[in-house]
């Protein structure tokens, strides 16, 4: 399977909810069975309060995530991520049975297949398929996840796909088993499904404007045959097909019955640590009859390993006091890791070049190609550094630099071969910057570029050029840098390829804390799909004198912090490792009463953080002496976090 390079969008800072006129920006998809809702509002009289925007559904719920829209036709499941979030009411995209556009498609029944390709445009089909999945067969199966028209492609044999909306629709009938998801949930629970409706933030929406709303519908229903002939126009698809699905599939209200269904929903998800716990709200209704939960009572759904929605994990990383976040978390990691054992990787950090193009605001390590302090290490630096590391029984090269453009994927796959043939070491090497950058450069897809890395002996990512995967941060301290959409499809090929990877967090520049949240939502989602990421690590912004960019929220109470609610955070990411390199290791043997169970790498060198001040660095028997003294055992790890000595 193949998966489509993203489209790279811009990283220009966020327009806000609203335009300067006062219009909502509502977002919206353009799927045939959402244009009686979206369309409409592009007209007038509508079109004087809305700023219509479409985008596939899983940007909807990303520009309502992060402020760039106050309005989004939004999949179910992402609302229940976010949290904090109220519906209009009496408008939504359901089914009471056959919706014929959220199919699963193969060639064999499914209790004989063992493997299922999910759109990855979706989270809703996909929590909604393992749930039919579950309560339809014993045996586990395996779940991969791409884009559309790779998961059509991928049908043969004992491999399944999920297909949703138009091209839902185009294979209507073509695979000999099919199972209709809405229609199967209808069975099982007979009850409607709900697959999207016009969220926003609480307060957002005003009465006109969701009266507004409920016009438009109506006005978009009474139209329906000129959408069918829009859509058929511009697809050539059958009309009659089209037309019998807009008229007698799809359902457009939100009433008593379908709000029953979205409930079953979210709380079948939960019992199955699919979604968090949701209530739903709607606009210009009670909330009294809303259940909001004391802190103490998040602090001990947390601790005892409940996912967390947006909402919740945003106010306990506001509010909660710092030790009673400390504790949960390490609930957490007890839970997690009983035997009482921290780990810790025997390896170095070289970095191969500092030549790079991008100009971080926050990077004092870059130089441009030519400067006099540029480098790019020969072979015979390289062979001595990584020897040191053999010598002192390490196990592994993390290996990072900058985007330097003359160095193409021929030059690392030479590298990666030669590293292999001559030293017994595995290469975490490259971060998904460092990839997308090379497939510009030879103009190659990015999972073709993996791959050819992967046979020179690449072993897994380390997730460095994260900082915060909202685009609002990134156009600011990194407006050259791959936008999160591209990080993220980086990981998600990297595991689809079998490669591991960690995941990591720089905060403290322009960042909020509902950006932190944001990014973690967005790793634990990604996580959710792939179970690629073997660990997470975070640390703040280590500011110099003649960078570009202040320091934000910075500090060891705000580090300790923010790795607690981390760990909280991700019920699906098994390691936390603490910061000792930028926090020091006084507060990295603290760390390890907050959530962390890893004490990362020895530091044989370190030259990023370091160019910014920061030099911390401590040997094998150190780390050793530091989390004894937390109070737990030792053992070295490889990148893969199998142990490779017993507990000492």
């Amino acid at each position: 399977m193949t998966l489509l390079q993203p489209t790279r969008r811009s990283k220009k800072a966020a327009t806000g909810m609203r335009t300067a006129d006062g219009r909502l920006v509502a977002a919206g998809v353009a799927y045939l069975n959402a244009q009686p809702l979206v369309e409409p509002l592009q007209n007038d009289p509508y079109r004087h309060q809305f700023e219509v925007v479409r985008r596939p559904s899983a940007e909807v719920a990303r520009m309502l995530a992060e402020e760039e829209a106050g309005l989004a036709l939004l999949p179910v499941a992402a609302a229940a991520s976010l949290g904090g979030l109220e519906f209009a009411p009496n408008i939504a995209i359901g089914a009471r049975g056959k919706i014929r556009s959220v199919l699963l498609l193969a060639e064999a029944p499914l209790h004989e297949l063992d493997t299922l390709v999910l759109d990855a445009t979706s989270r809703t089909s996909i929590v909604l398929a393992r749930l039919i999945v579950a309560a339809r067969r014993k045996a586990p199966l395996r779940y991969v996840i791409d884009e559309p028209a790779a998961a059509v492609v991928a049908v043969k044999g004992r491999c399944g796909a999920v297909v949703i909306a138009d091209l839902a629709l185009q294979h209507e009938g073509t695979f000999l088993h099919t199972i209709d998801l809405a229609e199967a949930w209808f069975e099982l629970t007979g009850l409607p499904f709900v697959f999207a409706a016009w969220g926003a933030r609480l307060g957002t929406l005003t009465k006109a404007e969701v009266r507004a709303l409920e016009d438009a519908k109506n006005e978009g229903l009474a139209r329906r045959d000129a959408l069918v002939d829009a859509y058929v126009t511009a697809t050539g698809d059958d009309r009659a097909r089209a037309r019998s699905y807009l008229y007698e599939n799809v359902r457009y209200d939100l009433g008593d019955e379908e709000r029953n269904g979205l409930q079953t929903f979210f709380d079948r998800a939960a019992a199955a640590s699919l979604l968090p716990k949701t209530r739903l709200r709607f606009v210009g209704e009670p909330t009294t009859t809303v259940f909001v939960p004391s802190l103490d009572a998040l602090l001990s759904k947390a601790a005892e390993g409940g996912r967390l929605s947006g909402e919740e994990g945003a106010r306990l990383y506001a509010q909660a006091p710092l030790f009673e976040l400390g504790l949960a978390a390490d609930a957490v990691r007890k839970k997690r890791h009983p035997e009482g054992v921290v780990t810790y990787i025997v390896d170095r950090n070289v970095n191969y070049t500092n030549v790079c193009t991008t100009s971080c605001r926050f990077c004092a390590f870059y130089r441009p190609l030519g400067h006099a302090e540029a480098y790019v290490l020969s072979r015979e630096v390289l062979a001595q550094k990584f020897q040191e590391v053999v010598a002192a029984g390490g196990v592994q090269i993390l290996l990072q630099g900058g985007l330097h453009p003359e160095l193409g994927l021929s030059w690392y796959e030479d590298l990666f071969r030669w590293t292999k043939a001559n030293f017994a070491l595995g290469l975490h090497a490259l971060s998904p910057e460092e990839i997308v950058h090379l497939s510009r450069l030879e103009s190659l897809p990015v999972r073709e570029v993996l791959g050819r890395l992967r046979a020179a002996g690449l072993d897994s990512l380390p997730g460095g050029g994260a900082e915060i995967l909202t685009d609002r941060v990134r156009s600011i301290i990194a407006p050259a840098k791959c936008t999160s959409d591209e990080w993220l499809f980086v990981m998600r090929e990297a595991h689809a390829l079998g490669l591991r990877s960690s995941a990591t967090m720089m905060y403290g520049t322009t960042d909020n804390e509902w950006d932190r949240i944001l990014h973690l939502l967005k790793l634990r989602d990604l996580q959710d799909e792939t179970g690629g990421f073997t660990a997470f690590f975070c640390w703040d912004y280590q500011y110099e004198k003649g960078v570009r960019q202040r320091a934000g929220q910075t500090g060891t109470a705000y580090y300790l912090r923010t790795q607690a609610i981390a760990r909280l955070m991700f019920d699906n990411i098994e390691h936390v490792g603490a910061s000792w390199v930028t926090q020091g290791p006084d507060i990295g043997e603290l760390a390890l009463r907050f959530g962390a169970d890893d004490f990362g790498s020895v530091m044989f060198e370190e030259n990023v953080v370091s160019s910014a001040g920061t030099t911390y660095c401590i040997d094998a028997n150190a780390i050793e002496q530091r989390i004894r003294a937390a109070g737990f055992q030792a053992v070295r790890r490889n990148v893969r976090y199998e142990w490779l000595s017993a507990p000492a």
